[in-house]
């Protein structure tokens, strides 16, 4: 059978992120967005000339890539500005491998920058959940006048109906964010550098039961950028590249009493899809950067992506496979959990997949890293984008 046409098009030659201890940040967030692509394009040995097709979705002003753009000085052939939440970015990837292969474009930027933290240290009002959202919407309408806490009460949804059909327990859940610290200590840009035990997790106080604060993403400034092109060209820039082998995407529903199963998330079809674009299953992969806005988030990845069967994703993390050193690495920068989280983590996500594969990731590399997967979640276990990413040696 020939390889789909996508598998290997494309590739990623620069990337750039930015998060710091404080969880803070300087500058606006165009300031940072322009910073994230000088310093992308830079790794790649490109210049913003070179850039015909851009792709962001920040909630600042009227027109997210029209003004970026302007901003830039350039008059792109493509442009993208899909809003997903926190996969918005794994699914730009995707377009944006499919425009190259197309020949509808030869260089794109995917950026990012938000600064909730400095915002809300600032009075001007920070991250606010869904709940808060203006105007007439769903959620507002429908699940917040019941109660709901947003966005955690719906991850606190999912848990409780995973651990009501498979017995998965909050220390099993523990065990994700335990494992996740042990990678961030290894990270001085990580908010969160200290251990923690399961015991920690759970005398942490309740966000929305079963979900324990440790349980729980950060709130914290951050950007990145991450340029593609195709691998054709990539072969001669500065970096060594790293192929988009394959790509999936889907989205499943946008209120959380509208999730068709608690338990089971369009990671299923994504993850189904790209492993099949890329000719490659779950055992072929060396490190996983998985979306963690929560630990039920991971816990529901592993699972749908095909890294252990439905139902025993507890009994899988608590053997400890995620941590340095085992079977399955991932989150390694510290995740969403404890490295950065600025509302929408799933830049980070390609970044460091990328830095793996590159073996540029210093005291927590994973040896011999030649496939990567980044799996991004939008919304309340909405919207499911996956990305397997390889080395030259895979093409």
């Amino acid at each position: 059978m020939p390889a789909h046409p996508l598998r290997g098009a494309a590739a990623v030659v620069g990337v750039a992120d930015a998060a710091d201890p404080t969880g803070m940040l300087p500058g606006t967030v165009a300031q940072l967005e322009a910073r994230m692509i000088r310093e992308a394009l830079d790794d790649a040995g490109l210049a913003v000339a070179d850039v015909d097709g851009i792709c962001t979705n920040n909630a600042v002003g009227w027109a997210a890539s029209l003004e970026l753009a302007e901003r830039l000085g350039i008059s792109p052939r493509w442009t993208d500005s899909t809003q997903a939440g926190g996969s918005s970015f794994e699914i730009h990837v995707q377009h944006a491998a499919a425009a190259i292969a197309l020949g509808l474009c030869e260089v794109v930027v995917v950026a990012y920058a938000a600064t909730p933290r400095s915002d809300h240290k600032a009075g001007r009002g920070g991250w606010r959940s869904r709940a808060a959202a203006g105007g007439a919407t769903p959620s507002g309408e429908w699940e917040v006048p019941h109660g709901l806490r947003m966005p955690m009460g719906a991850y606190a949804l999912a848990a409780s109906r995973h651990m009501h059909l498979y017995g998965t327990s909050s220390e099993q859940l523990a065990q994700i964010a335990v494992q996740t610290r042990e990678w961030a200590t290894g990270n001085p840009r990580a908010r969160l550098q200290q251990p923690v035990t399961m015991d920690d997790v759970l005398a942490s106080p309740v966000a929305a039961s079963p979900l324990h604060t440790l349980d729980c993403c950060l709130v914290t400034d951050g950007a990145g950028a991450v340029v593609l092109t195709s691998t054709a060209r990539a072969r001669h820039l500065r970096r060594p590249p790293v192929a988009v082998l394959g790509a999936g995407t889907c989205h499943t529903h946008a209120l959380i009493s509208q999730m068709p199963d608690l338990t089971e998330t369009g990671g299923v079809t994504s993850g189904r899809d790209a492993f099949a674009v890329a000719g490659l299953g779950p055992e072929d992969v060396d490190v996983v950067e998985l979306y963690d806005s929560f630990t039920i988030t991971v816990l529901l990845a592993l699972e749908d992506l095909g890294f252990c069967p439905k139902g025993e994703g507890g009994p899988f993390v608590a053997d400890g496979p995620l941590r340095p050193g085992g079977a399955l690495p991932a989150n390694t920068n510290g995740g969403g959990l404890a490295y950065t989280h600025p509302g929408q983590y799933g830049i980070f996500l390609l970044v460091e997949a990328v830095r793996q594969l590159r073996g540029e990731a210093g005291d927590r590399q994973v040896p011999g890293a030649e496939v990567a997967l980044a799996h991004g979640s939008g919304g309340v276990l909405s919207a499911l984008s996956t990305v397997v990413l390889g080395t030259e040696a895979t093409l």
